[in-house]
């Protein structure tokens, strides 16, 4: 199934969608934050009590490429590895290049 993706402007944002995913009936542990610089990632995952995409979503192999991969190349290997296809990541990594945050609900 395809996650549900939501692109926000702000952390504000990012809190409201987490909060509109739970209402919906997804748990926590399929919510996900995505933002284009890591720092403001960690600090959204933190704040919005959402997830990074981590090596669970992943895999071992892609983690580690990650490493090797620029921003961009390891954020859309980030968004398939939750189901988007590679089409749909490029759109939503152009998304992030914006500025924008993404909340994704995994079903």
């Amino acid at each position: 199934m395809k996650p549900s993706v939501h692109v926000v402007e702000s952390g504000v944002g990012a809190l409201s969608a987490v909060r509109e995913l739970n209402v919906r009936g997804f748990n926590q542990d399929d919510i996900f934050v995505l933002a284009h610089e890591e720092d403001r990632e960690d600090s959204l995952s933190e704040w919005t009590n959402a997830n990074k995409i981590g090596v669970t979503e992943e895999g071992v192999f892609n983690a580690l490429a990650n490493l090797f991969r620029s921003r961009g190349d390891e954020l859309r290997a980030k968004l398939e590895s939750v189901g988007l296809t590679e089409r749909e990541a490029e759109h939503y990594e152009q998304e992030l290049d914006r500025g924008k945050v993404l909340v994704i609900a995994k079903q």
